[in-house]
């Protein structure tokens, strides 16, 4: 039994082509969504089909990320908060105006966490962030993580949210990254995602590394308006998709870090651009 592990779309509907493309001719009938299914790029819809199309055809579970989040959050506050041409929040609000009542339902069916037992194979948890919370870090030599694999009730956790693909073991436990499809770090602008190989009641993990059309992802970046509704984000996002050195988390991080040096304080989504800018231009 082979399972193929895909997270952290974004919205790069052409590397989740190239992907499930690999996967299927691998014949992998089984597929496991670990969250993050759109944001950051061009036509969430053509993603949301894709996944639409999966659900109907294969044998698949999907599970919540941080994004998905993200879009409840924003519909319970009265959907406000958010701004059209901010760096902050203008990728997000592109994104959840493209999203259907359909879209909503779907991911509100998705659990943050699960426990997944196949007949003859030692169980697994899959999560996005980490079992316990949607947003939570692990990292390799971190001790919050230890305590996580510790804490968690299988031997074998898969999880997402870092866009890194990495193993980390500890005390007999095992975590698996299978990386990002979509906005992938350190991967030299290739797509990522794992095959989980049942052998002989356990798992081995494939980590899976294929080009794809960035030019065309970039293009369509330029098509939909992406630098006017995400100025700097969007910049960002190029630079990921063509190299995957520095990541939106830490260029957010310098953003904050000099908003509150000249302010005093710093409230997201509230960001001047100006920082934005500087941010870029010390890291980018």
């Amino acid at each position: 039994m082979d399972i193929a592990v895909l997270s952290d779309i974004h919205g790069n509907y052409v590397a989740l082509e190239s992907c499930l493309a690999h996967a299927v001719s691998q014949n992998i009938k089984t597929f496991l969504f670990l969250g993050d299914y759109v944001s950051e790029l061009a036509y969430p819809e053509r993603t949301m089909k894709l996944l639409y199309e999966m659900d109907r055809t294969c044998s698949c579970r999907f599970i919540r990320g941080n994004k998905e989040e993200y879009w409840f959050q924003y519909r319970a506050g009265g959907e406000q908060g958010w701004e059209d041409g901010s760096s902050t929040s203008g990728a997000m609000l592109y994104t959840y105006r493209s999203l259907t009542p359909e879209d909503m339902d779907f991911f509100e069916k998705m659990p943050i966490s699960q426990k997944i037992q196949s007949e003859g194979f030692t169980a697994f948890t899959a999560c996005h962030g980490s079992p316990f919370k949607v947003n939570e870090k692990m990292l390799p030599e971190d001790e919050n993580t230890r305590q996580i694999m510790e804490r968690t009730g299988t031997p074998l956790i898969l999880f997402g949210h870092t866009h890194v693909q990495r193993k980390i073991e500890y005390q007999g436990r095992t975590a698996l990254n299978p990386g990002s499809v979509g906005i992938p770090l350190y991967s030299s602008g290739m797509s990522q995602y794992m095959i989980l190989h049942g052998e002989n009641g356990c798992w081995r993990e494939e980590f899976i590394s294929l080009p794809y059309d960035t030019d065309r992802v970039i293009r369509e970046m330029h098509e939909a308006d992406m630098y006017r509704h995400a100025p700097y984000w969007s910049r960002i996002t190029e630079k990921i998709l063509q190299e995957g050195r520095v990541s939106h988390g830490t260029v957010l991080g310098r953003v904050m870090e000099l908003c509150r040096e000249e302010t005093g304080s710093c409230n997201w989504p509230d960001i001047p651009e100006k920082y934005w800018e500087q941010a870029i231009g010390e890291l980018l």
